[in-house]
């Protein structure tokens, strides 16, 4: 069997370890990358705090100056080029802390590196320099130097910030990840009684996949300090992650109630009540949450979804309108209320909001669904013109765009439609899998076995072990050629990749029934029967039974599947075949 080219879907509420002590986010923020409109029509925050200029020679006065005049014009890239070039000159620490914080506001790594070395030389105790250091240090990898910073903070007694650079090197190798454990554990023999430091190996630990190993160093502390609230969120983070689920929510039940004011403590808490299925104490953990702290956009969000969840769509649809009123999450709340306005039916409110989405990782499944009810509306050409016009002002986006437009029309059965767009998107993007695979299960459709053939083959080419390839090109030539030896190759090789995956278990049965070895054909199509009970699965199990004199077996398999599709047409044909007038009974 092959698989449908990809759809979009919905984002699901989820919860996970985030960097530093405040240990979890309590953010529903899923903002993806800006649309290009975005990134040229919001200018980098700037303090509104008046420059005064101390008696600077007329070359550091010019580049303060012109400094100034870009950022007015929204050019902050000249402006910090402006800021780390007075800098340099002056050596002045105002105007060095000022460039920083404007190379801070716009992930300017680069500047940021010349200005904390600038900044030491002036200021060889700055603990902001360290630290922006010791950062960056992190990001080139280089961990020795890092730490060579953050012991230099650790000497004036002030905070390190070693949690923060620990949750860093979940974006590191793993190799390098385990240098740095190696490091921390050195500092840790040095300074056994750093509670930060303590904290931080337990945090590499999990990151490292070490949950086991980093319960007990967490214990080790909380023995120490039994009170250090991050260490008691991560306990339960990682009792969670351990397998120990009831006694995690046990622990974080007590805590929560210890430190109530500990918001992150009880995101953390409810998101996994979430996970558990415990969706109305989630709902009473985040309504406490909510009245304790009313002014934090997420978690109100989250207490809205949870509320959708439970079934109560007024009081979801209150508090996502009021997110959009304030302007806070206005996409998540736009996409949900959506889906809420489709649900009841209300399909032009619906379509408004699905189109109120702007942008981050809602837009496009908002942008699919407001398609489709479009179309669903006999507007199927307007929302063709919307999904082009988007394409137009988002050229960045515009691959993802083209997929939108394909799906629909796949979904509106315009095959030849679909196949025409798809070929124009390859026209401009022709290393894009997914617009290739959609092409070629279009070509399939129309009965262009040959140009199918191709596009599969090229993908494979591209990425020799995409699975659904692989599985898709061996299905086709099972069911459209006398090629069956080759077939089976390609399926067996996606067999490898994918051995659970019931529409490969599918496509190997039936070509092993097609080349007549109906006992192995009827294990996989049962395993795949078992697995997804999908009503082709169900037309290749039903005729292997049916031909071993299976036939009452073969009924029950065949009326289970048209319950769920009576019209599917491989299904219908199959059983019309075998059970038909003149049919061999």
């Amino acid at each position: 069997m092959q698989t449908s080219a990809p759809y979009l879907a919905a984002c699901l509420l989820s919860f996970s370890l985030l960097p530093g002590c405040a240990v979890f986010s309590e953010s529903s923020d899923t903002s993806a990358q800006p649309t290009e409109s975005e990134i040229t029509s919001q200018p980098a925050r700037q303090t509104t705090t008046p420059v005064q200029y101390a008696d600077f020679e007329p070359e550091v006065l010019y580049q303060l100056l012109a400094a100034e005049v870009a950022g007015q014009r929204g050019r902050y890239d000249v402006t910090l080029v402006n800021y780390v070039k007075a800098a340099k000159t002056s050596k002045d620490p105002g105007v060095i802390e000022r460039a920083m914080r404007i190379a801070q506001s716009l992930n300017a790594d680069n500047a940021q590196t010349q200005l904390a070395e600038l900044w030491l030389e002036t200021d060889p105790d700055n603990v902001l320099a360290h630290r922006v250091s010791a950062i960056q240090a992190v990001k080139r990898q280089e961990l020795e130097t890092a730490l060579h910073h953050m012991e230099q903070i650790m000497a004036q007694g002030k905070d390190a910030d070693f949690d923060s650079l620990a949750a860093m090197a979940s974006q590191l190798p793993a190799e390098r990840q385990e240098e740095l454990l190696a490091l921390y554990d050195r500092l840790a023999d040095k300074h056994p009684d750093n509670e930060e430091l303590q904290y931080s190996i337990a945090l590499l630990l999990k990151i490292t996949g070490k949950p086991e190993q980093g319960l007990a160093r967490i214990d080790g502390l909380l023995t120490q300090a039994p009170n250090f609230q991050p260490a008691i969120v991560l306990k339960g983070d990682l009792l969670y992650q351990t397998g120990e689920k009831e006694e995690a929510l046990d622990y974080l039940t007590t805590n929560t109630r210890r430190f109530p004011v500990n918001r992150q403590m009880g995101t953390l808490y409810g998101r996994m009540l979430i996970s558990e299925g415990q969706l109305q104490a989630a709902q009473d953990e985040f309504a406490r949450l909510v009245k304790r702290y009313p002014g934090t956009p997420g978690l109100r969000l989250s207490y809205a979804l949870v509320a959708l969840e439970n079934g109560q769509e007024d009081l979801a649809r209150t508090e996502l309108g009021n997110l959009i009123e304030k302007g806070d999450h206005q996409d998540e709340a736009n996409f949900y209320l959506g889906q809420i306005e489709q649900q009841e039916g209300n399909t032009r409110q619906a379509i408004s909001y699905y189109q109120g989405v702007e942008r981050g990782n809602f837009f496009l499944p908002a942008l699919a669904r407001a398609s489709e009810l479009q179309a669903q509306q006999g507007e199927l050409e307007e929302a063709i013109k919307r999904i082009q016009r988007l394409r137009g002002q988002a050229p960045a986006f515009a691959e993802n765009l083209w997929l939108v437009e394909v799906n629909l029309l796949i979904d509106q059965d315009e095959q030849e439609h679909a196949l025409s767009a798809a070929s124009a998107a390859l026209e401009q993007h022709p290393d894009n899998i997914e617009l290739r695979y959609a092409r070629a299960m279009l070509f399939d459709a129309t009965g262009e076995t040959e140009q199918a053939e191709q596009d599969l083959r090229s993908i494979i080419e591209a990425q020799p072990e995409n699975a659904v390839a692989l599985n898709a090109l061996g299905y086709i030539l099972s069911i459209r050629t006398e090629r069956l030896d080759e077939a089976r190759s390609f399926i067996e090789q996606a067999l490898r990749i994918d051995p659970d995956n019931p529409a490969i278990l599918d496509s190997m049965g039936w070509v092993l029934f097609l080349q007549g070895n109906t006992e192995d054909a009827l294990t996989y199509l049962a395993k795949a029967w078992g697995a997804y009970p999908d009503p082709e699965v169900a037309a290749h199990y039903g005729e292997a039974l049916w031909t071993i004199g299976e036939q009452e077996q073969a009924r029950i398999v065949w009326e289970k599947a048209l319950e769920e599709d009576p019209e599917h047409e491989i299904l219908r044909e199959t059983i019309e075949r075998l059970t038909g007038p003149g049919a061999n009974r």
